[in-house]
């Protein structure tokens, strides 16, 4: 065996740039997982987890209350053929999910069924084969212990991109120049969204997105994307991005699954504290929780200040969103036809939260539904479903242009 690098401790988060024999930060070469040699077993009264790397890699550690999580970040691991499922092999530990979370960087998060906190944390590497063993045990502690070791900002914001200066915001659109569109395709990376017939929520509205872009670009419009790649971006970074895009529009694209009942067909959604049905809240509710299940938590970043002033703002772009979200559904309707038997729907979705762009979220089909995985993929379907979105856009933005002339007046 080679050069062995231990930590040891409660800690809440802690970064090994130097993960073994001396290696600088930029190792960035893919490691990959023996699943056979790796797992999350019971060990003692605790936990402990075990990859079995082709070669080291740094890697930070850190832990998240309600609920309590794991998460470590590697740069960098490739997690093809792992099914995550099949490492858990102890009941102390109730899910577990990998996959890339920004460029350059994957992560593993890790379900606790209580408070645990990492004791020890090893990698020691084999300087025969060049292979390196990552072992981390975890040990209980008492649930006052782990919210306090759990409670570091640092950690809970990493995932956001840096403060950077910005220009000042576009006015808003007139017709005057090229309508600014910023599209968001849904999850990404460790977040695959709705999984269902082999297609998976990500994949598939990352090339919606892409195809719609070319569609908007041929119309005259600027467009923008929220993710080019199969990468984790938090809900609260996709508003940021379209800020910093200076965005006219922000058009939301999923295609989810519903457990509850049979809905089929494609749904325009607006912001609203009250969800219009409770298929709608749980939908919102299962946005919302990818943060978490990724291993994001701003549930205790609220400003009552600024949330008085956001609603302040919103007064002026709610009915713009309103309706953009009409439009949505004529433009769809006449393009696909086949639409949801209540088109028009509203909840608590966070990534529609950005006080001075409209923002609608567009779940195109539900991959719960046969007829609509087979739209969904459908390159046919998904070209007439864009050329729908860009008449709809087009005219929306004619109507609130003149409204924005008059206002001026």
């Amino acid at each position: 065996m080679g050069r062995i690098f231990r930590i040891f401790g409660l800690c809440a988060a802690v970064t090994l740039w130097a993960a073994a024999g001396g290696m600088a930060q930029e190792l960035s070469a893919l490691a990959r997982v023996n699943a056979a040699r790796s797992g999350v077993t019971d060990a003692g009264q605790g936990i402990e987890l075990r990859l079995d790397l082709s070669q080291p890699v740094p890697f930070r550690v850190r832990t998240l209350d309600a609920p309590p999580r794991l998460v470590v970040d590697f740069r960098e691991i490739a997690w093809d053929g792992i099914a995550p499922d099949a490492l858990l092999r102890g009941s102390r530990a109730s899910g577990l999910r990998v996959g890339p979370v920004r460029p350059g960087w994957s992560r593993l998060v890790l379900d606790l069924t209580g408070p645990f906190a990492v004791q020890t944390a090893e990698m020691r590497r084999d300087d025969a084969t060049g292979r390196a063993d990552l072992v981390m045990r975890l040990a209980p502690v008492s649930a006052a212990d782990f919210a306090a070791a759990a409670a570091t900002p640092e950690a809970v914001l990493w995932g956001l991109p840096q403060a950077v200066a910005l220009a000042p915001p576009r006015q808003r659109q007139d017709g005057s120049r090229p309508l600014r569109v910023v599209l968001d395709p849904g999850h990404g990376g460790i977040d695959p969204g709705a999984e269902r017939g082999g297609v998976r929520e990500a994949d598939l509205m990352l090339t919606f997105a892409r195809e719609l872009k070319e569609v908007l670009l041929r119309a005259g419009a600027e467009v923008a994307l929220t993710r080019e790649e199969d990468s984790f971006v938090p809900l609260e970074s996709r508003i940021s991005i379209a800020r910093a895009a200076r965005a006219d529009v922000f058009l939301s694209l999923h295609a989810d699954v519903l457990a509850e009942g049979h809905a089929t067909g494609a749904t325009i959604y607006t912001l609203s504290d009250t969800a219009s049905d409770k298929a709608s809240q749980k939908l919102a509710e299962r946005h919302d929780r990818a943060d978490l299940l990724a291993g994001v938590d701003l549930s205790h970043q609220d400003d009552v200040i600024a949330d008085v002033l956001m609603d302040l703002a919103r007064r002026d772009t709610a009915p713009r969103s309103d309706a953009l979200a009409d439009a949505l559904v004529a433009g769809l309707r006449q393009a696909v036809e086949h639409m949801h038997k209540r088109p028009r729907q509203s909840a608590g979705f966070s990534v529609l939260k950005s006080p001075d762009i409209p923002s609608v979220l567009i779940e195109l089909g539900f991959l719960s539904s046969k007829r609509d995985r087979e739209n969904l993929t459908d390159p046919e379907w998904r070209r007439k479903a864009a050329q729908g979105i860009r008449d709809a856009l087009l005219n929306w933005a004619q109507s609130d242009a003149a409204q924005a002339t008059l206002l001026r007046k």
